[in-house]
């Protein structure tokens, strides 16, 4: 299928995306928004019918929703009043152990308990199996961005103003030219084999079956206490999932490295998580490994990396599918400045300089989330009177201290930072990332925390395409910074934000990245001239 919205030259295009994953459709909608023309070549014919990440977090919702797709998002997946808990029992139809109890999306929708959000968009549970399409469906509908399913890149070369990429499509090569490419290809990426770029870290974490079946038998027996997904702890841990709210089930079952996960029977590993036998129709089954690994490089010359082929990691969460959103929001907004001509080349350094070292400790932070879901369970749990009751006790207790951050996740959505970048000034050494640790104050480096301004309106939505200037002080003159913008011919939007929030925003400026992030904070005296060339990368970086 290749869906052709506008006259773009498919053949020759600013950015060549491989891959329509999450990722690489994101970095297709954020380009043609920005005015950036692009192709995009799936090799497969049609998207895959396993479900794979099944959390959008509030990260990613809230780059949708500056893409403006974050309602029609949240309307899809689970039916609108299907509850988004967790729950923990011996088996589905056995004891339960411990509960995180989380709203629906309607829920969310209506803005329920909206004032003491950290974000505009909580995360969402939606199955990819339903997210792409969305995804896929909005490039179809933008001007600029093209996306062609069956086309295989076959190799690519680089010189020193283009890339040419030979494309086989319907048994037919030919070359695409353009600017720049970004590999979105997966965790078994051409882009990155051909780069000779290999990933490291951890190859092996946990072994999983995972099991996608058709049963509204199973469904009847989880509507008497609706949850998205529900931990299980039969002869292997395992958690099942809801992926409509009816019919459509995934379960995980989790096995040691090493183990011959061939010899097991999906059918039987149903049964022990729902805890006695239900009708089903097994969708499909994998067989698959949990790893922690990281690219080595991000980037060679005009070649990137971003998602699954940069970082793959065991999907506890979601988190690597979430990470490719991100590191989409970050390259977009930097192949558009290059690629308008309001910033050099030298600012793609960045991309690499930035999201690896995210890579990297999300790697170990996810990591070690996984280790301590999957450590020992007590057999005890599966006793009756006295005895088991203090045993799930017990356990529960564990599962309150490990198990809220791995389904709140804050600080993966909000604590990651770029404070080391040279596109940031201002930054300090910041502590290691982790997934529920995250600072509600503006700083350097960090998201632009959320308040909000009017009714729904967050101040995330009052950023402009390019840079913002927040101020916070109305009598302080900023007629220096629009003039160094237009000058320089960098897109600069200036803001005024009420005096409410001082411990929120500590500064009488705030400039914001069009990614969101804050680049610097100061006041009046400051030399804008001097920071716009720093953020866009035209300044040295050697006084920083």
């Amino acid at each position: 299928m290749t869906t052709r919205p506008s006259s773009t030259d498919v053949n020759q295009v600013d950015v060549l995306i491989v891959g329509a994953g999450p990722a690489g459709l994101t970095l297709a909608i954020d380009l043609a928004l920005r005015g950036v023309a692009c192709h995009v070549v799936e090799a497969t014919e049609e998207r895959g019918v396993n479900p794979r990440c099944n959390t959008t977090s509030a990260r990613s919702m809230e780059i949708f929703r500056r893409l403006g797709l974050a309602d029609e998002i949240r309307r899809a997946g689970l039916p609108g009043d299907y509850p988004t808990s967790i729950h923990y029992r011996t088996t589905l139809s056995g004891e339960e152990i411990f509960r995180i109890d989380l709203p629906s999306a309607r829920d969310v929708l209506h803005g329920a308990g909206k004032d003491g959000w950290p974000t505009p968009e909580p995360q969402h549970r939606i199955s990819q199996l339903f997210l792409e399409p969305l995804l896929e469906a909005r490039v179809g509908k933008l001007p600029g961005v093209t996306l062609e399913r069956g086309a295989r890149l076959v190799e690519f070369q680089q010189y020193d103003d283009r890339v040419e990429a030979v494309v086989e499509s319907g048994g037919a090569r030919r070359t695409v030219r353009c600017a720049y490419l970004v590999g979105c290809d997966g965790a078994h990426s051409t882009v990155r084999r051909d780069l000779g770029i290999r990933y490291e870290g951890v190859d092996a974490i946990q072994q999983f079956v995972s099991t996608f079946v058709r049963s509204p038998e199973l469904g009847r027996l989880a509507a008497r206490d609706r949850a998205w997904t529900y931990w299980t702890y039969g002869r292997r841990i395992a958690s099942l999932i809801a992926i409509d709210g009816e019919s459509l089930w995934l379960n995980h079952v989790a096995f040691p490295v090493g183990h011959d996960t061939a010899a097991e029977d999906p059918e039987e590993l149903l049964r022990e998580s729902v805890g006695c036998a239900v009708e089903h129709e097994v969708l499909g089954v994998v067989h698959w490994t949990g790893r922690s690994l990281v690219a080595q490089r991000y980037r060679t010359g005009r070649v990137f990396l971003a998602g699954d082929a940069a970082h793959v990691w065991i999907p506890v969460g979601g988190f690597g599918m979430n990470a490719g959103i991100q590191d989409a929001a970050t390259l977009g907004w930097m192949l558009a400045a290059v690629c308008h001509g309001w910033a050099p080349p030298d600012l793609l350094d960045a991309y690499e300089l930035e999201r690896k070292p995210v890579g990297e400790q999300f790697a170990n932070a996810v990591g070690s989330a996984a280790h301590r879901s999957f450590a020992d369970v007590p057999t005890d749990i599966h006793l009756s009177g006295p005895e088991g009751e203090r045993a799930r006790t017990e356990f529960a207790g564990r599962l309150a201290a490990t198990e809220r951050h791995r389904y709140s996740p804050d600080g993966f959505s909000f604590g990651y930072h770029y404070a080391d970048s040279p596109l940031v000034l201002g930054g300090e050494d910041q502590a290691a990332i982790t997934m529920g640790d995250f600072q509600d104050q503006a700083q350097p480096g960090f998201r632009l925390p959320h308040v909000w301004l009017d009714g729904d309106v967050s101040v995330l939505d009052v950023l402009g395409a390019g840079f913002t200037l927040l101020r916070t002080d109305p009598m302080l003159d900023v007629a220096r910074w629009t003039l160094a913008a237009r000058e320089l011919a960098i897109p600069l939007a200036v803001v005024d934000l009420p005096r409410r929030w001082p411990d929120r925003y500590p500064a009488a400026l705030l400039l914001v990245r069009p990614d969101q992030h804050v680049a610097w904070m100061g006041g009046a005296v400051a030399r804008p001239d001097e920071i716009l060339l720093q953020v866009t990368g035209v300044a040295s970086t050697s006084d920083r």
